[in-house]
C-alpha cells in the first residue's frame, strides 16, 4: 500500500511539472496583464548601443565614424495605444538622425534606414502597444501575427532565459520560430524568427522591474541576428502617462 501511494504521489507530481499551458491560454493572460496597465501613451528615453555588423549601418544612417567595436548614442521610443510607435535614434559625433515609425503594422522612416532598429519598432509595436478592444480579440490578434512569423502557436514548452522559466510558444528545435513569455508575470521575454531574406532574429525583453518604466516596458531590448548581438536600448527615464501629439506618427 505504501508503495502504491508513494507511485501516485510522484505521478501527480510529475503531472503537475510537466502540465503547460496551451498557447491560447498563455496569450490570453500576457494580453491581459497588459491590459490591465491601461496606458495609452509612453515616451522612454535611453541609451542606445550598435556593435558587430550594425555599427557600420548605424554609423552611415546617422553620420558618424564606423572604425570602431561599437557605436553609442541615444534612443527614445514612442508608444501609442492602439498601434502606433515610433523610435527616434541620435549619437554625440554624428550629423544626422533618423527615425522608424509604425502605424497599424506600416512601416515609415525619416531618414536612412538601419536594419536591426527598423526589426525593434517591428517587434515591439504589436506586443506593447496592442489595446483599443476586447483582451480575445487582442489575443487572437497577437496570435495571428506570430503565426504570420512563423510561430506554430498549438505547440508549447518550457525552458530558461536570464534565470527565469518561460514558456516557449513553437517548435523547440535550433532555428525554428518561437515566442517567449516569462512564466511567473506573462510579459514577453522574446521572439525568434528568419525574415524574408532568410536573416535569423532574436528579439529580447529584459528586466520589468525598472524604476525608469516599472512593469510597462522591459528596461532593455536587445535584437540579435544570428549569433550577434547588434543593438541593445536600454530605458534610463519614462513617461507611462505621456500626451503623444499625432504629428510624431504621420508623415
Amino acid at each position: 500500500m505504501k508503495r502504491i501511494v508513494a507511485l501516485v504521489a510522484v505521478l501527480v507530481s510529475f503531472t503537475a511539472v510537466a502540465y503547460v499551458l496551451p498557447g491560447g491560454s498563455i496569450l490570453r493572460r500576457m494580453v491581459g496583464e497588459r491590459d490591465e496597465l491601461k496606458l495609452s501613451g509612453l515616451r522612454v528615453e535611453g541609451s542606445l548601443s550598435f556593435s558587430g555588423s550594425a555599427v557600420k549601418e548605424a554609423g552611415a544612417a546617422l553620420g558618424a565614424a564606423t572604425d570602431r567595436p561599437d557605436l553609442q548614442g541615444d534612443g527614445v521610443l514612442y508608444l501609442r495605444v492602439p498601434g502606433r510607435c515610433r523610435f527616434e535614434a541620435s549619437v554625440p559625433d554624428g550629423n544626422a538622425r533618423t527615425a522608424v515609425v509604425q502605424v497599424a503594422g506600416r512601416r515609415r522612416l525619416e531618414g536612412n534606414d538601419i536594419p536591426s532598429l527598423s526589426v525593434l519598432v517591428a517587434q515591439v509595436c504589436p506586443l506593447f502597444a496592442m489595446g483599443g478592444g476586447p483582451v480575445q480579440q487582442l489575443k487572437e490578434s497577437v496570435q495571428q501575427y506570430l503565426q504570420g512569423l512563423g510561430v506554430d502557436t498549438t505547440r508549447t514548452g518550457l525552458a530558461r532565459f536570464g534565470g527565469e522559466v518561460a514558456y516557449v510558444l513553437g517548435d523547440q528545435a535550433e532555428g525554428r520560430s518561437q515566442f517567449w513569455v516569462y512564466k511567473d508575470s506573462f510579459r514577453p521575454a522574446r521572439l525568434r524568427y528568419t525574415d524574408s531574406a532568410k536573416v535569423a532574429w532574436d528579439v529580447r525583453f529584459l528586466d520589468y522591474n525598472s524604476p525608469a518604466v516599472g512593469e510597462a516596458m522591459p528596461r532593455s531590448i536587445e535584437v540579435w541576428r544570428g549569433d550577434q548581438r547588434v543593438v541593445r536600448f536600454t530605458a534610463l527615464k519614462g513617461d507611462t502617462r505621456a500626451t503623444l501629439a499625432d504629428k510624431l506618427f504621420t508623415p
